[in-house]
């Protein structure tokens, strides 16, 4: 029985301790990705996600990381992890909306942005980001019409978005 004991205890303390190991490494990927380097911060990221794939803060910011870093496939990877445990997560939605456009792939950018606004109607910045969508499928009209909303909606870039494309 001794034995057993001693292997349960050794199991909950390893576990305990895996976890504080997994919040310490987190918490100094955070302060990297503060700080803005994204590369180092994207690296301890991995290592939370190696030990705990089902960590939705981790994908969310390493998929962060990867867009800063050019690497859009890698994150939209991450962002569709997320959207897969948590449907009605507009940011995760709002980024990997931003990859695509970066990508030039404005159909599931558009697809993301509307998922967005059906989630968050008043989001300036998806307003935004679909214009620049809907301007890649040559919607220019609509995509105007996305800038004004989200003008009215207060965002002050937009502002400059509409006089830059002619928006009347």
């Amino acid at each position: 029985m001794k034995g057993l004991a001693f292997v349960v205890m050794f199991l909950t303390f390893g576990q305990f301790s895996f976890a504080q190991d997994e919040d310490a490494v987190f918490n100094k990927a955070e302060g990297l990705f503060g700080s803005g380097k994204y590369d180092e911060a994207l690296q301890l990221y991995t290592q939370v996600l190696m030990s705990n794939p089902d960590n939705m803060n981790a994908h969310l910011r390493r998929g962060f990381c990867y867009s800063v870093l050019k690497e859009y496939d890698k994150s939209i990877s991450d962002y569709s992890v997320v959207i897969h445990h948590h449907p009605d997560h507009p940011f995760a939605y709002l980024s990997r909306g931003s990859a695509y456009n970066k990508k030039e792939l404005w159909e599931p950018a558009l697809a993301d942005f509307d998922m967005v606004l059906s989630l968050d109607p008043e989001n300036q910045e998806a307003y935004n980001n679909r214009g620049w969508a809907k301007t890649g499928l040559g919607l220019y009209k609509e995509a105007c019409q996305d800038w004004k909303t989200s003008r009215k909606l207060g965002n002050e870039e937009a502002k400059i978005i509409l006089k830059n494309n002619n928006c009347k």
